[in-house]
């Protein structure tokens, strides 16, 4: 069935469309219908189904004779190592892990934290949860101590499986030091710790609480799959909320499978047996989605990557992990491209890898900028997809379905909505915008399956959060509009829509004319306030590695290119040139961060933050060009 039909049946007939979708799955008994819209705006799916992830993520690969297969990849440049494990081995180190969680008293509904890096470790402690019907709660690995102990008093969790520590390329993350601090600030205590031990840092335990990863697993008898509701919340994942205080988005089973399950083929064109790899996290939403659980359950073979896109040991990383594991759909953030593009500019190095197996590469996390498109679609060779989604939704909300039917990819765009996503554009009284006009993109209500049925323990806040500002439709916080092919383009962040003289402005579109210039690797838009025109935009450039050109002449040229692409009406005067940007550790640019630095008001240090001396090397370069006014 092509695209169209495909999108216009899981409109018109939810039920129909998406209990085909969960025939793919297996149920321990199945639901009775696919939409449970009872307690609208609380939309459920396959509620009273009664399922279970880890059987479907590992168990049934065994059942079904591909235990020899290898389930997990991981690939340390930093240890210098690269291990495989079969799903025959997985389904024993689960099993074994998830019982020894059972006999120190985890069992359905309770919760348990993770704080652990790039291991397959973190994978199967995700797995062993699943497999008791416990709820898990990734916490990126290294995450500061107070950051961690808000989470721990959040969702209360009865145990924390945690590593000894992270490796940096240049480090050692200490994570034990984190976590005890972190159980001594909390109010809630956790009944006990696991501690994976690594070579690295071997940790020192604390009697009574802490035990260890591989003795505290022997002996014990290995857990079976333990059946629950189709709505039974699978994880919480926290994202950072405006009030500091962090929001934890809640997956719910049936939903989470049927839909990942879906993806794998319809969107990334993977099989059984197939090779898929996200160079993200097992912090973020993609490391849940589509390190561990997407293609698991399609019974792929997924790549667990310890490394960073450049530095270990160069700009050459990726191209090597993808030739020697034959890797066929790759899936990364834009600013990875970027940091690779920025250190080989000409793509010398991916010559000398043979991507033959590579078919598609995909791009999320952030705008992905035209540039980065084009030099990737020229030098890997390979269709570049963005795609568009959200820790809420879990997966796309807007992609190009490359295993129903490739579209033609249009360049700033991610592309269609997927099916269950109804994509309105909307001015600020609700009323729908005609194609072409920027505005806030919403989904009209029910949102599809593996969506968010809602916040932990505050379904006040989620509706206030994304179901008031529209009624009857999600809130996206996403401005873009749809052109006349129903094509979405993603723009901005509604707050970084700027308001310069009462004209409204894509602070992407700006970026997107800046990342043209032949000299400039990366860059970041920002309003500033203006006392005349209310806010003005401010330009932060990162250079090329080996461009020789002065700052000031490629600043000079960046003003000429936007004053001729988009207009004097943009009044883009300013930039200046940054060694780099500050962004989260999944790459995402803090530019809310950066606008309250130049308006000179205070503001609370980003969790998230990769590197906090990137702010003072902003406050340096915002003095040139004359920020904070005083």
């Amino acid at each position: 069935m092509a695209y169209a039909s495909l999108y216009k049946w899981s409109l018109e007939d939810p039920n129909g469309f998406w209990m085909k979708a969960a025939e793919q799955i297996d149920w321990m008994s199945p639901p009775s219908k696919a939409l449970f819209d009872e307690k609208e705006p609380f939309y459920e799916w396959f509620s009273d189904g009664m399922v279970n992830t880890c059987w479907n993520a590992v168990d049934r690969h065994v059942e079904a004779g591909r235990g020899k297969q290898i389930a997990i990849m991981h690939e340390s440049p930093i240890t210098h190592s690269s291990k495989g494990i079969t799903y025959a081995e997985l389904q024993q180190r689960v099993a074994s892990l998830a019982g020894a969680l059972r006999a120190k008293g985890v069992e359905k509904g309770d919760r348990v934290i993770i704080y652990m890096p790039m291991i397959p470790e973190a994978l199967e402690a995700m797995l062993a949860c699943a497999r008791l019907g416990a709820i898990h709660s990734v916490v990126f690995g290294g995450f500061a101590a107070h950051e961690l102990a808000v989470r721990i008093d959040d969702c209360k969790p009865k145990a924390i499986i945690a590593a000894s520590c992270g490796l940096e390329p240049s480090r050692v993350v200490h994570y034990k030091p984190l976590l005890d601090q972190a159980i001594e600030e909390a109010s809630h205590k956790p009944d006990f710790c696991v501690i994976f031990q690594r070579e690295q840092e071997v940790a020192k335990l604390i009697d009574g609480r802490d035990v260890a990863w591989h003795t505290f697993q022997y002996g014990v008898e290995p857990a079976e799959c333990v059946p629950v509701e189709g709505n039974h919340p699978a994880y919480i994942l926290y994202t950072s909320g405006t009030t500091g205080q962090p929001k934890g988005v809640v997956r719910a089973t049936g939903g989470h499978l049927v839909a990942l399950n879906w993806t794998m083929k319809a969107i990334y064109d993977i099989d059984a047996g197939d090779v898929f790899w996200a160079a993200s996290d097992v912090g973020w939403v993609v490391g849940h989605s589509y390190i561990c659980y997407g293609p698991l359950i399609a019974g792929a073979t997924t790549i667990v990557y310890e490394g960073k896109p450049v530095g270990t040991p160069d700009a050459g990383a990726f191209w090597r992990v993808m030739q020697n594991h034959k890797v066929k759909t790759f899936f990364t953030a834009p600013t990875a491209l970027r940091a690779i593009k920025r250190e080989d500019p000409q793509g010398e190095l991916i010559k000398d890898y043979n991507l033959r197996n590579l078919k598609a590469l995909f791009l999320a996390g952030e705008r992905a900028d035209p540039d980065t498109i084009v030099w990737a679609q020229k030098n890997v060779g390979v269709p570049v997809i963005d795609h568009w989604w959200q820790t809420e939704s879990g997966w796309a909300i807007a992609a190009n379905p490359m295993g129903i039917q490739p579209l033609p990819v249009k360049v700033g765009s991610p592309s269609v909505p997927m099916p269950g996503y109804d994509v309105r554009v909307l001015d600020e009284g609700g009323h729908q915008l005609p194609p072409g006009q920027l505005g806030a993109i919403a989904i009209k209500l029910p949102l599809p399956p593996g969506t968010l049925p809602g916040l932990w323990n505050a379904q006040d806040r989620f509706v206030k959060s994304y179901l008031t500002h529209f009624p009857g439709y999600y809130e996206t916080g996403d401005a873009g509009y749809l052109d006349e092919d129903g094509y979405v383009y993603i723009m901005a962040r509604t707050d970084d829509v700027i308001n310069v003289a009462g004209h409204r402005l894509s602070t992407g579109a700006m970026e997107e004319v800046l990342s043209s210039h032949n000299d400039v690797a990366e860059c970041a838009v920002i309003g500033v306030s203006d006392e005349l025109k209310g806010q003005a935009p401010l330009g932060f450039l990162c250079l090329n590695k080996g461009s020789n050109r002065s700052p000031e002449d490629v600043v000079k040229e960046c003003i000429k290119l936007v004053r001729e692409q988009i207009g004097p009406v943009a009044d883009f005067k300013r930039a200046c040139v940054v060694d780099r940007l500050p962004k989260t550790r999944s790459g995402k640019i803090l530019r809310g961060t950066m606008v309250k630095i130049a308006d000179g008001q205070e503001f609370k240090m980003p969790a998230t933050i990769d590197d906090p001396m990137i702010l003072d090397e902003i406050r340096e370069a915002l003095r040139t060009v004359g920020y904070p006014r005083a």
